[in-house]
């Protein structure tokens, strides 16, 4: 019985471990799409190639 709860806290440990992770590499994308910026809210600032406003503002857009 005692293993068992062992080994339930190891693998629940791992598996929050992975989610941080996975979140932590989806958030530190490279850059936006234009339609992207503009279905946050912002709109695409081509001279300085960031999106202005809304979710993503201050990103660099492709």
């Amino acid at each position: 019985m005692r293993i068992r709860r062992i080994l339930a806290a190891v693998i629940a440990t791992a598996a929050l471990a992975g989610l941080g992770l996975t979140g932590a590499a989806t958030a530190t994308a490279a850059s936006l799409t234009p339609g992207e910026c503009e279905q946050g809210g912002g709109t695409v600032n081509w001279a300085t190639n960031t999106c202005s406003g809304g979710m993503y503002n201050g990103q660099m857009v492709d």
